[in-house]
């Protein structure tokens, strides 16, 4: 059954370092900052806005209405897989599908950039996203990158 919440979400593709995209992903940035103190000085992983870019990437900014609630981006790790990095839903808009919405909206960016397979991975204090990743399909796996925040790792076949 669907969640007709989410169904008035578009997603238009954006930058990280532009508005909205910017804000949202500050917010993000605060989040898990104050969920893993050292984070600071010490990140778990870096992405730049370019990498979530054309020919190779995207960064998508979730709308309901006119007003942005969501962000995700995808960046390339080989030619057959991508990452998903970045993806946040303002409070306000949680509990309502819209997660779940934007991940299916990444999954289908990777679709339409010609990857197989899709990655990401998760914190600790990241428990309803590695539920929502477990109730889609991901498939947890080795650690793939060399993020030390990070506990879950896992993948999914397009």
């Amino acid at each position: 059954m669907r969640d007709d919440s989410a169904m008035a979400l578009r997603f238009r593709p954006g930058r990280s370092d532009e508005p909205p995209g910017r804000e949202l992903l500050r917010e993000l940035i605060e989040l898990l900052d104050a969920q893993y103190p050292g984070r600071v000085t010490r990140p778990g992983s870096t992405t730049t806005p370019d990498e979530m870019t054309a020919p190779h990437g995207t960064f998508l900014v979730g709308y309901e209405g006119e007003e942005p609630v969501a962000i995700g981006g995808l960046r390339r790790l080989s030619p057959d897989i991508c990452e998903i990095k970045r993806m946040y839903v303002v409070p306000a808009a949680r509990t309502r599908g819209t997660g779940r919405a934007l991940l299916a909206a990444l999954e289908d960016a990777a679709r339409d950039l010609g990857y197989e397979r899709v990655r990401l991975d998760a914190g600790p204090e990241q428990r309803h996203s590695r539920s929502l990743f477990a109730r889609t399909g991901y498939v947890e796996i080795p650690s793939y990158n060399d993020n030390h925040i990070a506990v879950y790792f896992a993948e999914k076949r397009l």
